[in-house]
């Protein structure tokens, strides 16, 4: 009798410490995950990215963004990354009460601080701390609230660079089959390409009977102004590269005018002109090249692998002769 009664008393205390976990848990859901007011991406107007001492802002304007009192033009793509961030933050869980910050990269050095305005009025302020050991979620501490959570989705990085990194990396950009001629000034000579139309029979069909040189034959062929034959393929080669041409970075410290005497210069004429120039290195050690173009109002550095594909050389050598297999008399 005595063990049943054990029993009874223990099933109780059971019973009584499940209603107070689900009752405790349901009342720490619903007050310690603050809602977090909505923003729409397409409202804010302003964003402010601050680390230790750095501060970032990047604004609105004419419907693209521009970063700071200089007013670079921003990437678009990496700015849209982080509007969709700020927009669906989502806070999933309590993770510490203790204001122990460090432990999350939550603390002064390391925190990213994120605002967005929409207009006048500011929509988010929130610390950004390091991503989750599941790496499906970001440590953030909201502002007025000391407590850290986890926010839904690793999204640390889109805000964890730096100017350089923020900036539109296009510095040139044209559509290839609208040009009809390439300009290429290298050693004070100065060399001509100009596109030409591929001839065709009377009947409307290419004048190459043979199935795959037809379909070759219907990209326009560049020939030389002086005669010289033309090495199709590194023609291709230079109007890929510069097709839609990234910089690896700009240079900030000099004006495009600071940069004189060019190690090749390229003109394209199409129904807009183009033009690029590299120079040499700065110093011989460096593995980028400085240069200009009409596409950017700053000086910038292309790496050499973009520098050394611009450069070569369109035109063809000519074949060495074949050696007499004739024995001389």
């Amino acid at each position: 009798m005595k063990v049943k009664k054990e029993h009874i008393i223990l099933a109780l205390v059971i019973i009584a410490l499940s209603v107070y976990l689900i009752m405790r848990t349901t009342d720490r859901a619903q007050y310690l995950l603050p809602e977090v007011p909505p923003v729409a991406t397409k409202d804010i107007s302003r964003l402010q990215i601050t680390r230790n001492t750095v501060e970032t802002v990047i604004t609105k304007q004419d419907e693209k963004w521009y970063i700071g009192p200089e007013k670079w033009l921003a990437d678009e793509s990496k700015i849209q990354d982080m509007l969709k961030a700020i927009e669906n933050l989502t806070l999933t869980a309590l993770v510490s009460e203790s204001r122990n910050y460090n432990l999350y990269d939550l603390d002064t050095e390391k925190k990213i601080n994120v605002k967005a305005w929409q207009g006048e009025t500011l929509k988010r302020d929130v610390d950004l701390g390091k991503t989750a050991s599941s790496f499906r979620h970001t440590f953030v501490k909201t502002a007025g609230d000391e407590r850290v959570y986890h926010a839904r989705g690793n999204f640390r990085n889109n805000f964890d660079v730096t100017v350089d990194d923020l900036r539109d990396k296009v510095v040139l950009s044209l559509n290839t089959a609208e040009i009809q001629q390439i300009q290429l000034i290298k050693d004070q000579q100065s060399l001509t390409l100009n596109s030409t139309p591929v001839p065709v029979a009377v009947d409307g069909t290419s004048t190459d009977k043979k199935p795959q040189a037809a379909a070759e034959s219907s990209q326009p062929m560049w020939q030389a102004a002086d005669g010289r034959t033309v090495d199709e393929a590194v023609v291709k080669q230079i109007l890929a590269a510069v097709a839609n041409m990234r910089c690896e970075k700009y240079i900030n410290d000099r004006q495009k005018t600071d940069f004189t005497s060019p190690l090749l210069t390229l003109q394209l004429k199409g129904a807009q002109e183009y033009s690029l120039s590299v120079f040499a290195k700065t110093a011989e050690e460096d593995t980028n090249y400085p240069a200009v173009s009409s596409g950017s109002d700053y000086p910038f550095l292309l790496s050499a692998g973009q520098a050394d594909q611009i450069m070569k050389d369109p035109i063809k050598a000519p074949k060495a002769p074949e050696p007499s297999n004739k024995i001389s008399k």
